[in-house]
């Protein structure tokens, strides 16, 4: 709907033009203009604002619903249907009318009463929004569904099945016969199966398409990321929107306030989807479809008229309330609380499903009532008479395991709120702060707060971004994925060696479980400046540490290999290792082969060895009829061979088949790392650093009490990054390891400072966790005391390693002759434009000369001195003559984009001059 000039027109993709409203309201039956301005308000400032409207409906002439239908037809654009009856233009209005326009309000034997109403209390809101600032959010949490995979699979499933019925019919009625049945059944497997693989490419590619509903969307399903336990859980509880990342519109990426206890505020990615993909807050539920119909007979039995059995004032009287179930107009009543207390009263009993949600907006006078699918909601304990429902004896009960979670569901002692019935509740966040307005008490407060948050401890004592940061890099440290890693054959799996349970755990950990699948290890750190390697977040290790096996983990890999079966007979094969002819031992390419041809489990394998010796047979094709004799079959070596920087080990070879019934050969390679000059390490504060040197442990520095430090970590990281959270980390780990027990940092809780100063204080050390430290350089003591003591520290999955990359010759692109790009295609390093004008700054002229072209793609080239085209071999084809042609060095782009001129008869023509010394 919208307004011009001071009228309401509707406007659809379906229609030609914008109809007037009133045009609408006759169409749809309602003739009269006293009905339709009864409906949509009889105040004074409603009727004159919709008083122009009618007029337009005057100066058309349309009096009747024929009329109107008649001048709607006129401008529905024609939409090309082969078969089916024609229909006449007012048909087709009302066809549009009743199943296109607002197709959620049913319309049975075109009685439109209630998309009349409908329609009315639109053009009312909109009248209403421009008067007294009643504009809607669009961001508001409330409106949004999130939409469920499950249901798109049932549409798909849908979809795929009406195709597949109906062309099975077709075929049925041509294959009648019955010695033609046997067809029939092989015609209904091959439908089977390409209904069987739409399923399994949608899901595999994630790319949607559905003919029927002119659906196209890529990035529906994605892999499951198993890096490592927190990447997989950080993975299922994301929310990606639909909205366009590359617009750079801060509405729906900003924190909305109704996000609150739905959605977590911290975990979000930095860059061009900041905002956009979100994750749920710990105790989310999203809801899914459920029957109406015992909703709607409880509404009526309440006291809620039908909306067809009315005039349409009663919408704008100040008592009476509108009653929506799921978007549409159920009907209206007086008493509205009545049927929300007794609503409420009866989903607390258990007669309602617990996730149906019935709120008030005072301002619009209407009652919301929703049980549709893909809405937010989470539990509170509901609160009576300023006491919490929930006792110390219901808490009992739940630890000894004689009741769970559904039992305090049922017994109405928890609820669940959606983000609209939060909206009427006044929720106190302990139960200290409960007043006599309060109708729920929050459960924890730290369940605002997501997986991946939820790890960080003290987070509530860190600048927020930081909190950000370690949600992002959370999913990338490297630690244990499952109980059945050392089974799965993964294309890329990182494992650490000795992963450790943090020091400093929080509630969210104990929840998740994360402790029993942990990725890190508590490293002694000392907060100091030892050298220049640590400037700028870089970290120094200490040898010894990683001699014992901090940081190392485990990187593997694997390679597949299928051995195929052609049409014509041949197949694939696998071949034993070529011998020596001297020694009579296998080639060094061939030497970790098995008797069968395949490399053997355990065995070290270095760059270009052959892992399986496969050959393929050089004719595939099934040769023509009466092409001569069939010859023995030649055979090609194509091996599958290993290509890596360092070498690797066989862990295991795996031999199966695939859906194709061929032979599937799986190698998984393991590596064994362990930290070096450039790996990333990062805390659980978003304070991330890559090692700058590795000491030995004797020029380490020391405390009174022999211990040397893991890590050093520059002092500089602290004050502009304000992670307090880090600091009192610290303390806590050090005051864990004296006593023996780990201490909680959970968000808004934790263990106390004071506490955890004390315990310090009880074993004798300083109660600000600093420790009196001797160089190991100069023996002597150091002038300041340095703060000392555990922190859980994460390797992150990105290794120097797997990033180093040179090249002196190697490929180069077909077009343009220039170096490949990136590192996997072994390509060079690109000099760009910036580092172009720091060259020209230092005025090194020929090393920009032999960068930008000797390097890359110099090439000669014969020009023409008279014409200025290029010439070839000597020779201008254009002057007929060899007479000015000269030779020159340029770069192969520069020709090619020469000649891509000309074919588009642009003539570049190149100057040449007599260059004299």
């Amino acid at each position: 709907m919208i307004v011009k000039q001071g009228r309401f027109y509707l406007r659809h993709n379906t229609l030609s033009e914008d109809i007037p409203i009133a045009i609408i309201f006759k169409a749809m039956g309602v003739e009269s203009d006293q009905e339709i301005v009864q409906m949509i308000g009889t105040e004074e400032h409603v009727m004159a604002a919709f008083a122009p409207s009618l007029e337009e409906c005057q100066k058309a002439q349309i009096f009747t619903q024929m009329q109107a239908l008649k001048y709607i037809g006129n401008k529905v654009r024609r939409q090309r249907m082969w078969g089916g009856p024609k229909k006449t233009k007012m048909e087709e209005a009302r066809e549009l009318l009743a199943s296109t326009i607002l197709t959620h309000v049913l319309v049975k034997e075109f009685n439109f009463r209630a998309k009349c109403i409908y329609t009315a209390v639109m053009v009312r809101r909109v009248i209403l929004a421009q008067g007294e600032n009643k504009v809607d959010d669009r961001d508001y949490y409330g409106n949004k569904r999130l939409e469920l995979a499950g249901q798109l699979l049932s549409l798909l499933f849908e979809d795929l099945f009406k195709k597949f019925n109906s062309e099975l019919k077709k075929i049925a009625d041509q294959v009648i016969p019955k010695q033609r049945a046997a067809q029939f059944d092989v015609v209904k497997h091959m439908r089977q199966d390409q209904i069987t693989n739409g399923m399994v490419n949608a899901i595999s590619t994630g790319n949607w398409s559905l003919k029927r509903f002119k659906m196209d969307r890529q990035g529906v399903t994605q892999v499951l990321s198993r890096l490592s336990y927190i990447s997989a859980l950080g993975m299922m509880t994301r929310i990606s929107s639909q909205f366009e990342k590359t617009r750079k519109v801060s509405g729906p990426r900003s924190l909305q306030p109704s996000q609150w206890g739905m959605l977590c505020p911290s975990d979000t990615p930095e860059g061009e989807a900041c905002g956009l993909v979100k994750n749920l807050a710990l105790m989310t539920h999203i809801t899914t479809d459920m029957e109406d119909g015992p909703i709607i007979k409880l509404a009526s039995n309440l006291g809620v008229e039908d909306v067809n059995l009315l005039c349409g004032e009663e919408l704008s009287y100040p008592n009476v309330f509108l009653v929506f179930l799921n978007g549409n107009i159920l009907g209206v009543i007086r008493d509205h609380q009545k049927l929300v207390n007794t609503f409420r009263i009866m989903r607390r009993a258990g007669y309602i499903n617990e996730f149906v949600s019935i709120s008030t907006n005072l301002s619009d006078r209407c009652v919301y009532i929703s049980s549709d699918g893909g809405r937010l909601c989470r539990p509170y304990i509901i609160v009576k008479k300023q006491k919490p429902a929930v006792t110390n004896k219901h808490m009992e009960e739940l630890a000894q395991g004689y009741r769970n979670f559904e039992d305090f569901l049922h017994e109405g002692l928890v609820e669940y709120l959606d983000v609209n019935e939060e909206n009427d509740c006044n929720i106190a966040l302990y139960e200290n702060t409960i007043n006599k307005d309060t109708t729920h008490l929050e459960i924890e407060p730290f369940t605002l707060l997501g997986v991946c948050a939820g790890l960080i401890p003290y987070p509530h004592h860190n600048q927020s971004p930081r909190n950000t940061y370690q949600c992002a890099m959370g999913k990338q440290a490297m630690g244990t994925i499952g109980y059945n890693q050392r089974n799965r054959i993964d294309t890329l799996m990182y494992l650490l060696a000795y992963p450790q349970k943090p020091m400093v755990k929080t509630k969210t950990i104990e929840l998740i479980d994360f402790e029993k699948l942990p990725a890190g290890q508590n490293a002694t750190v000392a907060v100091m400046s030892y050298s220049g390697y640590d400037i700028e977040d870089a970290l120094v290790l200490n040898k010894a540490s990683l001699d014992r096996g901090f940081g190392r983990c485990l990187v593997y890999k694997n390679a597949k290999c299928t051995l195929k079966r052609y049409t014509n007979q041949t197949f694939d094969k696998v071949m034993g290792p070529m011998l020596d002819a001297a020694t009579r031992k296998p080639i060094w390419r061939h030497e970790i082969l098995d008797a069968d041809g395949i490399c053997s489990p355990g065995e070290k394998v270095e760059n270009k060895q052959v892992l399986v010796n496969k050959s393929m047979p050089t004719v595939t094709q099934t040769p023509l009829e009466g092409s001569g004799v069939p010859q023995q079959p030649q055979y090609k070596d194509v091996p599958v061979t290993y290509k890596g920087a360092t070498d690797s080990y066989i862990e295991k070879v795996m031999i199966s088949s695939n859906a194709e019934d061929a032979f599937l050969i799986k190698m998984l390679l393991r590596q064994t790392r362990r930290p070096e000059i450039g790996d990333k390490f990062s805390s659980r504060h978003g304070q991330k650093g890559v090692c700058g040197l590795i000491v030995p442990q004797e020029d380490m520095p020391f405390c009174d009490t022999g211990i040397c430090p893991d890590i050093i970590m520059n002092p500089h990281g602290f004050p502009s990054r304000m992670t307090v959270g880090k600091l009192i980390e610290l303390l806590a780990g050090k005051a864990g390891v004296l006593d023996g027990r780990f201490h909680y940092g959970t968000a808004f809780g934790g263990s106390k400072v004071k506490d955890v100063c004390e315990d310090l204080i009880r074993h004798g050390y300083n109660y600000l966790g600093k420790d009196y430290v001797t160089s190991g350089i100069t023996g002597e003591p150091l002038e300041a005391y340095i703060y000392f003591g555990p922190v859980y520290y994460q390797k992150l999955k990105h290794m120097v390693l797997d990033k180093m990359h040179a090249r002196a010759r190697g490929p180069r692109a077909v077009l343009t002759r220039q170096p490949t790009e990136g590192r996997s295609r072994d390509g060079g390093l690109r000099l760009g434009e910036m580092e172009r004008d720091c060259l020209i700054g230092y005025g090194a002229s020929m090393l920009l000369l032999e960068r930008l072209m000797i390097s890359s793609d110099a090439f000669e080239v014969d020009v023409c001195g008279q014409c200025g085209l290029l010439g070839y071999s000597g020779w201008c084809h254009y002057c007929k003559s060899s007479c000015h042609v000269s030779s020159l060095r340029i770069p192969y782009a520069c020709k090619l984009l020469f000649q891509e001129l000309q074919s588009m008869n642009i003539i570049p023509r190149l100057k040449l001059a007599k260059y004299n010394e």
